[in-house]
Formats: C-alpha cells, structure tokens, sequence
C-alpha cells in the first residue's frame, strides 16, 4: 500500500473523523484562501473534505513528482476540529481550515523535521516553531511535510537522503531549483493551498520561479527563525511560497512579528503594519517608479529569459510604472564581493543542543560519522568542516545585517541610488537562464540572481511569475525593496501580478 494512503487512512482509524461523502466534488486546482472560505461558508464542503481532496491528490500525483516527505496523519483531527469550532461559532479564523506544506527543516510537533539528513531522520520535535504556532492558531492545517535540498545546502536542485530527488511539475526532466524545492513542486501541482519555504540565498525564490509561483523573502528580522535547522543563521530567511500574491500576504500577516528566542526580530518592532492586506492595490502600479537593474549576473542571460523580462517592463509601463532602464550601482561587484561566511557549524550544533539534545549527536563530525546518501550534500560537509568564518579575509568578523560593515555597506549603496532616482523598487530576473535539467543540474546551473543581493543586505525580495519559456518551463520576475518596506513590494507585485496573469498550473500525468 504507498505510504501516502496508509497516513491516511492511519489517521481515520486513530481519530474517527473519516468524513462524510463529498456530495460536491472539489476542484483543488489554484484554489485559494478566499475561494475555500467562500466555499466554507456555503457550505459546499468544509475542513475535512478539503483535507481528504488533497491528500487523494498527492496520492495520485506525487509519486511522479516526490514533493511530499510525510502527511500529517493528525491532518484529518485538526480539520475535524476545526469544523467543530465553525459550526458552534460561525465564524472563521485567519487561516481556518487552509491546509499547508511546510519545508523538512522547520519544527512540527510530532511529525519528523530530518532536513533531508540521515542524522535527523528519527528526530520528532515535542513543540512546534514559533511561526508554525502562529499558523496553527490562525487556523492552518499542517497537511504534510515537503522535501529539500538535503541540509539547504543546493540551490541547484532537490535532492535529500530521506526522500530522494524531486521533480519540477511543469517539466519532469529539470529541476525544481533548491533548496525549498518540494514546497514549491508541491504548491504548483496544488498538493496544498499554502506552503513554507526558507531561503539562505536563493531558496524561496529559486523554486518559486521555477514553478510559477509567488515567493517572499522577507526583511531579515521580520520573520521568527526559531525551531528551524539552520544553514547559515545570519542570511537566513522563511516565507511563504504560494499561487498568489494575495495568499502570500495573508500567510505574512500571520507570521511576521517579534520573538523573544529569535534576537533578529527585534529590529521589526514598531516597522508591521495593523495589516498587510491593505497594500492589495490592483492599480498599485500607477505612478510607482521602477528601476531595471541588468548588471545584477555577469553571466550572459538565455534570450528567453530577457525577453520575458523586456515584456515585462513594457507590461508595468502600459500598467502606470515609470520604468528606468538600466540604473547603475556604484560599485556594485566590489561591495556584493567577501559576503558569504561558513557559519555552518557553529549554527547547526548550536540547533542540535537547543532543540535535538543527542548525546549521538552534538556535533559535525556526529553528521559527517553517520553520513548521507547525496554526494553533494557529502562534498559541502566536509567542506565545512575545514572551513570557518568568511571565505575571504578571515579576519573579518560575520555579523548580523545590522552590524557586518560590509553588509551595511552594500545595502547602503543600493538604497542611495533607489532614493535619488525615487524608486519603489528595483525589479529583474529572479533567475538569467532556464531550470537546469536534473542530469545535467552542476553543468547547467547559471543565472541565480537570488544570491547576489538581498541575503546580504537583508532587504526584502519577491518574485512573481513572469511568464514561460520553451520546453513549458516558468520564469520569475524579482522586486527587491527598502528595508521593511513589504507594503511597497506588495503593492507592486500585486498589480503586476493581476495585470499579466502569468500563473498557469502545471499538466500533470498520473503515475
């Protein structure tokens, strides 16, 4: 019996809660929070149906694609609950029923959290991280766990030790990028209406744009980062990876804010707005000022990308944009250059000893003793390993994006220019070339602009589909703005995103 259907009919046998026949059929295709609530309320299905629909999906798709680690064989309880609480009440929470898809390194109670890895593949948290706490108490569903880029450690593909390879939706011979690539299959074949993401460099927006998808990584500081299994802590950021953007603001609304175990959030105090749907502008793009930034990747980009993207500036134009082409930040190679710093290990023992607190396993040579399947993985373990602190000029201390020198610097730079040509924001290809094939992933990954800026800087970066390339393959549009200034981005990418309705799900075959 495949693992998925055994889950789920686990959880009817534990819970009692099997629901009733669906008398109306759900189409799960680009479903979003509005059209289920909407539903919820006319009572054309509710919790337990949507999470019964679902899970029959990946039943019946996910063998092709390998996005999901585990369902969460309480899904079935939680929404049993919560329709409960809906008939008594009448009334809906923020995210009442919506079933969600989380990334393998973030903490759920009760499911394992493995990060891909061989070592963690038995560890199951007794409490949940703090922004899966959040979810869970504005209404979500934790329907399953999604593969990943085994320790975050490939921005290249998906590959882990636990689940293996996963396939991009739209084109099953190339990669869904790395490392957040299961959420962002998962989330494109419609195997749940929200899922979650963290992105070191590249790992929200990468998949995100591979999969037509609406990818946000936050201002650094914005969002907790607590109870998840770091790859370097001072870059790293989660988000939410969803079909729209208005969706992904509702899952942000819920999540951003402080928390006394994540130091960094700290700096969001006083910066969140009573609420982000507010920026939903249709027209949000009248008047604003965008800037195309075409020096970002000194790589020469793939024709089709830059033709999407010269599209796309004419879209935001005849939309009300003022665009100015090609802008220039001095010196831009030098400052975005000794960025990077090893910080692997002092962050993930410092995870092992606060949240897996395993005798077996307390260091990195307690990861690198029990191995992993992926040579790549193995290939960055021992580096890191034999390598500490910044890459370049070890002397220089790694700091957080409020006090590295070099990261204040480069940030600096590229909000000057933004303030004296008055920008909204700075917009190009999240990615200069197309998704590498999954044989091919080392030879032919090139263009990853997600690495270049916002993780240094800490600045805010979305992408949103930009439309398709040959070979059915989705490309993505980045808007990268001021610290804390989400209201703007969404307020940009949301009228980008209602006036070229580039989203298309993708044409899936059953195994």
């Amino acid at each position: 019996m495949n693992k998925y259907l055994t889950y789920f009919l686990l959880s009817t046998l534990l819970f009692g809660c099997r629901p009733e026949h669906n008398q109306t059929s759900i189409d799960l295709a680009e479903l979003t929070i509005e059209d289920i609530h909407q539903a919820f309320q006319e009572g054309k299905y509710n919790s337990q149906n949507l999470v019964q629909a679902y899970i029959e999906r990946i039943e019946n798709y996910n063998d092709t694609i390998n996005a999901i680690s585990i369902i969460n064989p309480d899904a079935m309880n939680s929404a049993k609950l919560l329709d409960e609480e809906m008939a008594k009440s009448g009334k809906l929470r923020p995210l009442h029923g919506i079933p969600l898809l989380v990334k393998d390194n973030i903490n759920t109670r009760g499911l394992p959290t493995t990060a891909g890895a061989l070592s963690l593949k038995d560890y199951v948290p007794e409490e949940d991280a703090f922004i899966i706490k959040k979810l869970v108490d504005a209404g979500a569903i934790i329907l399953a766990k999604t593969n990943m880029a085994e320790w975050a450690f490939s921005p290249m593909h998906t590959e882990s030790s636990t689940v293996g390879t996963t396939r991009n939706p739209y084109n099953l011979d190339y990669v869904p990028a790395g490392s957040s690539g299961g959420t962002g299959a998962g989330i494109a074949a419609n195997f749940g209406t929200i899922g979650l993401g963290t992105d070191t460099g590249n790992s929200i927006r990468g998949p995100s744009a591979h999969a037509a998808l609406v990818g946000f990584r936050t201002t650094l500081g914005l969002v907790s980062r607590s109870a998840i299994v770091p790859l370097y802590l001072r870059n790293d950021v989660v988000g939410p990876m969803c079909r729209t953007v208005k969706d992904a603001t509702r899952v942000l609304e819920v999540i951003a804010g402080y928390d006394s175990t994540d130091y960094i959030t700290r700096y969001s105090e006083g910066k969140i707005p009573s609420n982000y749907r507010q920026f939903l502008n249709k027209e949000g793009l009248k008047g604003a000022r965008i800037g195309a930034f075409r020096d970002i990747h000194k790589n020469p980009a793939d024709p089709e990308i830059i033709a999407l993207y010269d599209r796309a500036l004419e879209d935001m134009k005849q939309m009300g944009a003022t665009v100015i082409d090609s802008i220039k930040i001095p010196n831009f190679d030098e400052l975005g250059s000794n960025q990077w710093c090893a910080d692997f290990r002092q962050d993930i023992e410092a995870f092992l000893e606060t949240y897996v607190q395993s005798d077996n396993l307390e260091t990195l040579e307690d990861i690198l003793r029990v191995g992993t399947r992926s040579s790549h993985a193995e290939s960055r373990l021992a580096l890191f390993a034999a390598n500490v602190g910044r890459w370049q000029n070890p002397e220089l201390p790694c700091q957080d994006a409020y006090q590295d020198t070099l990261r204040i610097a480069f940030r600096s730079a590229i909000e000057q220019v933004m303030d004296e040509m008055k920008l909204d924001a700075i917009v190009y290809p999240s990615w200069n070339n197309r998704p590498a094939r999954i044989q091919q992933f080392r030879e032919e990954y090139k263009g990853d602009n997600n690495q270049i800026i916002s993780p240094h800087t800490g600045q805010p970066a979305f992408t949103v589909p930009m439309g398709f390339i040959n070979g059915g393959l989705p490309a993505g549009l980045q808007f990268l703005g001021r610290m804390y200034d989400e209201p703007t981005l969404i307020r940009l990418t949301y009228a980008y995103e209602q006036g070229t309705d580039h989203r298309k799900p993708p044409d899936l075959q059953m195994d």
